[in-house]
């Protein structure tokens, strides 16, 4: 919790620094983000901060999920099949497995894959700014069906 409180606090601050507004519902966002176990979609956080703050409008939602994205606090996780997705925990890249057919996202603990970037920066000459690694497949629950 402390991390989290510390990590509110961190990202309340930088955007300060963009002379951007503080509000209630803004923050409520935020945290919904740092808390989530999860990758939510725009609209499932709008439904999330509906709950408290009934007044707030899906373009606040957006408008705040952009304002995050410009200062590095938040990773979309693009998706043709299911729309864009969002990771308020690690908001740098890193790997996703992604179920086919529920479109649950998790991150998987690859540290073999830590070494990609630097290892394709060597062999191509480019010098890597980003990066998105993607691993698509049908999860364990749905396999069960």
């Amino acid at each position: 919790m402390h991390n989290r409180q510390n990590r509110l606090d961190n990202i309340v601050g930088k955007l300060r620094e963009q002379k951007c507004r503080i509000t209630p519902q803004r923050v409520a966002i935020i945290r919904i983000f740092l808390n989530s176990q999860t990758h939510p979609s725009v609209e499932q956080v709008y439904e999330q901060v509906k709950i408290n703050f009934p007044t707030t409008s899906l373009a606040t939602v957006y408008k705040t999920v952009h304002l995050l994205k410009e200062i590095g606090e938040i990773l979309e996780i693009g998706s043709a099949a299911g729309g864009n997705r969002y990771d308020g925990n690690k908001p740098y890249p890193h790997p996703h497995l992604i179920c086919t057919r529920c479109k649950t996202i998790i991150d998987p603990d690859l540290r073999i894959l830590d070494q990609l970037p630097k290892e394709v920066a060597k062999t191509s000459g480019y010098r890597i700014i980003s990066h998105q690694l993607d691993f698509f497949g049908i999860c364990p629950e749905c396999q069960k069906k």
